[in-house]
């Protein structure tokens, strides 16, 4: 393995500014599952020692403490499902807290909305300190994926095309508390958070969940807003947006979208040599390694030629591509598969 000549953090930034890196930067996402088994493959207790133990140059996420008397930020109600097998448990929502509610008055009598209030962003610039040389992602601002957990997706999608007024009410909402909530977050991390997502889902298996016009519509001024922000702070915006949803890269490219992730190019018209193609000057991506099939299901084998595919398509010129799975890697992956994924990456760089 080459010697190192970069901190991760030079090397993130160094990526997503189109300059030159000393390697393929990656990073890690993951389900508790399969991280404690990595931990425990490697020798490792936490993050930073995984990070370590792969040189890898992973992003490190910090965030305020919630001190109000509420089961999370949307004080909605989780239950904990089993997975087949006995391989973990994952968190559901029991019911979106205005499931109920018909007009805004009902919103208005039965849900408190968070404030900032509600939380204490005074250890954010040490967490910040502690991690110097990472870069440091801070803020989540995802409007469509917060309606979802509060009202239900099934009710978003309605109220979109049935109940505007109510919709725009809601966003209106949430928009309020999440732009003030990521403010004060790069606020506190005293220009050390190098990374905050404006973030939504807005892509299905097949293509977009709802139209261009209907997101352009609900959602344009809101992106522009909080896009404007996080690069008042010197951050830069990272954009998660699982599914087909290349058709609407022009539209997130003049927001001013600076990352995109996470890449999922099995799906139809992802092309990823066409979008390196015509957005890689301005792009960097992040993600890229399926975890849908390949992670989980494929062979050892299969797992390097993705790698291989990957990087062959967007890290030909060096820059601009962050290694990573597509989404949290789940906990029926195999470590070894894992393993390969970073091993075959270091490979690439030699």
């Amino acid at each position: 393995m080459k010697k190192r000549e970069m901190t991760p953090k030079e090397r993130i930034l160094a990526s997503i500014e189109h300059r030159p890196v000393d390697q393929l930067p990656t990073d890690y996402w993951g389900v508790d599952e399969i991280t404690q088994k990595l931990f425990k493959e490697l020798g490792t207790s936490d993050m930073l020692g995984l990070a370590k133990a792969l040189d890898m140059d992973k992003i490190i996420k910090v965030g305020p403490r919630l001190i109000a008397d509420r089961r999370n930020m949307f004080d909605i109600e989780m239950k904990t499902v089993p997975l087949p097998g006995g391989l973990g448990t994952y968190e559901e929502p029991v019911r979106p807290p205005l499931a109920d509610c018909e007009t805004i008055t009902d919103i208005e009598r039965s849900y408190v909305f968070p404030s900032v209030d509600m939380y204490d962003y005074s250890e954010i610039e040490s967490i910040c300190d502690k991690y110097s040389d990472y870069a440091i992602e801070g803020g989540y601002i995802s409007l469509t994926y917060f309606y979802e957990m509060i009202r239900g997706t099934e009710q978003m999608l309605v109220d979109l095309i049935a109940e505007p007024e109510l919709a725009r009410y809601i966003l209106y909402r949430l928009q309020e508390f999440s732009h003030e909530h990521t403010r004060r977050i790069l606020e506190a991390g005293q220009g050390r958070i190098t990374i905050s997502q404006v973030t939504d889902d807005f892509g299905s298996q097949n293509g977009l969940l709802f139209s261009e016009t209907m997101i352009d519509s609900y959602l344009r001024e809101y992106y522009d807003q909080n896009i404007a922000l996080v690069k008042r702070y010197g951050a830069k915006v990272f954009h998660h947006d699982d599914g087909a949803m290349t058709s609407l890269l022009p539209w997130l490219m003049e927001r001013g979208i600076e990352i995109l992730n996470p890449l999922q190019w099995h799906l139809p018209n992802f092309d990823l040599n066409e979008v390196k193609r015509l957005y890689g000057g301005r792009l960097c991506f992040h993600g890229g390694i399926d975890n849908q099939y390949v992670l989980p299901f494929g062979t050892e084998d299969e797992v390097r030629q993705e790698v291989r595919s990957v990087m062959d398509a967007l890290f030909y010129d060096h820059t601009g591509y962050i290694l990573a799975p597509c989404h949290n890697v789940q906990a029926n992956t195999s470590v070894s598969h894992v393993l390969a994924m970073y091993d075959e990456a270091k490979k690439y760089n030699l």
